[in-house]
Parts: C-alpha cells; sequence; structure tokens
C-alpha cells in the first residue's frame, strides 16, 4: 500500500489527542500554512492541503477509527474494518453525511492510500470534487459547509415557524422553518458549520425529514389520513369528525362505503408555493369491535339471520 500519510503527524498531535487538541493543533497550523499567509509558496500550499485533509479525518469520530484502522492494516496485512464505523461518533452517518463503510471491509480493495481516503472522504473522482459536509483538500477550494438531516413531525413541517431541533449529539439551534416545508428540501444556517481557523464558520444545510405520525403521511402535496369507522356506519352511512392540518372537520360517509376508499376534501393538504394546495384524502377503514356488549351480540346475530347477501359469491364457481 502506497503514499500512506501520518495524519496525527501532519497535525502534530498524539494518537491519543482528545478532539479539542486537534481542532487547536489544526488552527495554529492553518493560520501558518494558509495561502494567503503564503502567496506563491507551493510548498505551503501543499502543507496546507494536507493540514485540511488530516483535521477533516481527525475531527469526525468515525472516519478517526475507520483511518485508525486502516494504519494497523498498514502494519498489518489482512486487517479488516470493524462491523460498525461510527460506533461512539456523537454524530452517525446520516447526520453529517459521512461517507464510512460498511461491515467485513477489505482493505485490499484499495489501490493506495488516497483511494482509501478518496472514498472516506466521499471524493468523486475527476476534475470536478464535490465533497460537502467536510473540509476540502485543496487549498483554493476549501470548504467549511457542514450537512446534517433532521426529523420534523407532519404539523411542524406544514406549520413551520420558530423551533428549537437538536441536530447531532447535543447541539440545539433555534431553526425558522417555513411553513410548508417538504421532505429533502434544506434549510441554510449561516455561520453554524465547520469553524474556519482565520475567523467565522461554514454554513450549515440542514436537510428536512419527516417522522412517521400515528395517522397522517405525505406523498408529495396531499396528505392521506386513516379513518376508522364502524360496520353500521359504513352499511348505513354516517357524519363524521375528521383531524386535518387545520383542524377537524365534519365529512359524510356515504351508505355503503368499502374498506379502502379514498374520500377527497379539496385543497386542505401541504402548499405548492404557487398559492395552490394538495389535497387531504380520507382512507376509509372499517373496524371491528375487539368487544361487543350481550345486545350488540343479540342484534349482530339477528342481522346474521336476516342478510340478503353473500360476501364470499365470487368464490364459488
Amino acid at each position: 500500500m502506497q503514499n500512506f500519510k501520518d495524519y496525527y503527524k501532519i497535525l502534530g498531535v498524539s494518537k491519543t489527542a482528545t478532539p479539542d487538541e486537534v481542532k487547536q493543533a489544526f488552527r495554529r497550523l492553518a493560520r501558518k500554512y494558509h495561502p494567503d499567509v503564503n502567496p506563491g509558496d507551493k510548498t505551503a500550499e501543499e502543507k496546507f492541503k494536507d493540514i485540511n485533509e488530516a483535521y477533516e479525518v481527525l475531527s469526525d469520530p468515525g472516519k478517526r477509527k475507520q483511518y485508525d484502522q486502516f494504519g494497523q492494516y498498514y502494519q498489518q496485512s489482512g486487517f479488516r474494518a470493524s462491523r460498525d464505523p461510527y460506533a461512539g461518533s456523537p454524530f452517525g452517518a446520516e447526520d453529517f453525511g459521512a461517507s464510512g463503510f460498511g461491515g467485513g471491509v477489505d482493505f485490499n480493495q484499495f489501490e493506495d492510500f488516497q483511494d482509501f481516503i478518496d472514498q472516506l472522504l466521499g471524493r468523486v473522482k475527476g476534475p470536478a470534487s464535490d465533497r460537502s459536509g467536510g473540509f476540502s483538500g485543496s487549498a483554493n477550494n476549501t470548504s467549511y459547509d457542514a450537512e446534517a438531516s433532521i426529523q420534523i413531525s407532519i404539523l411542524e413541517a406544514y406549520e413551520g415557524g420558530r423551533r428549537r431541533l437538536r441536530v447531532g449529539g447535543n447541539r440545539t439551534l433555534e431553526v425558522n422553518l417555513p411553513p410548508g416545508i417538504t421532505p429533502g428540501k434544506r434549510i441554510r444556517l449561516r455561520g453554524q458549520g465547520h469553524p474556519n481557523p482565520n475567523g467565522g464558520a461554514g454554513d450549515l444545510y440542514l436537510k428536512i425529514e419527516l417522522k412517521d405520525h400515528p395517522f397522517y403521511r405525505l406523498e408529495g402535496f396531499d396528505v392521506y389520513c386513516d379513518l376508522p369507522i364502524s360496520p353500521s356506519e359504513a352499511v348505513l352511512g354516517a357524519q363524521v369528525e375528521v383531524p386535518t392540518l387545520d383542524g377537524m372537520v365534519k365529512l359524510r360517509i356515504p351508505a355503503g362505503t368499502p374498506s379502502g376508499r379514498k374520500l377527497r376534501l379539496a385543497e386542505r393538504g401541504f402548499p405548492k408555493g404557487n398559492g395552490e394546495r394538495g389535497d387531504f384524502y380520507v382512507v376509509v377503514q372499517i373496524h371491528l369491535p375487539s368487544q361487543v356488549s350481550e345486545q350488540e351480540r343479540e342484534l349482530y346475530e339477528k342481522l346474521r339471520q336476516v342478510q340478503s347477501y353473500d360476501p364470499r359469491a365470487a368464490l364459488k364457481l
């Protein structure tokens, strides 16, 4: 395996260095070798590149663990990575888009050390290297932006407003959610990304995900809600209250409504951004009682004796 770099030596820290010690070493060296301080100095530029790369790996618990395992492999051929590259990390792969490896990784698959690092840092090979969520490996294209995923309820997404949300570990941020934000959208928080050794910080991009809800689900801009009704309501029809995003709404259940039928409430879904809204669909689910009273049992028995239809008629040849 060629081109191995000792990131601990590059930053001048021990292998047992704490995250704060790693950060302090990085800031000190980054100031010393920054291209603005050393204009035209190619040696300083390469040094600055190595310092950024070392910090990107050693500042992330999951990546640092993978790097340490690779170092063991480098000394002892045949070493394989543990099955959990993010064990002990306050930020999982879902938090900052870290590109860890799955279980049973064979380090022999990598052509050299740089190939391993490119995959560890999620680099796209080729002229357009895109590595959001960490420091870039180029002194002229340094990025301190980061990305995290946050989970909010469908009601929080619909209503929007100021929210206090936990972002990785114990970090809590005030986030202004625009009303009607949908999954996959990103919110930019200026100055909340990785610290810049020369002052300030990059931006943090929060990717929206929705938590599972007991009865709401979002499909595009349409909201679906399962509505339990009784057998008698399904047969005779009824007027029931439905909990929509805007509050309770009375809905008429037509007589003879089968289970699974969708009833549409127009323009009660998520806003589309053009003044229109998606729809709200009520999906009827006929709910059977788990227990019945003696009187109900007698009435069901009479109904069975007089019912005029055969629910299994289609199964007969």
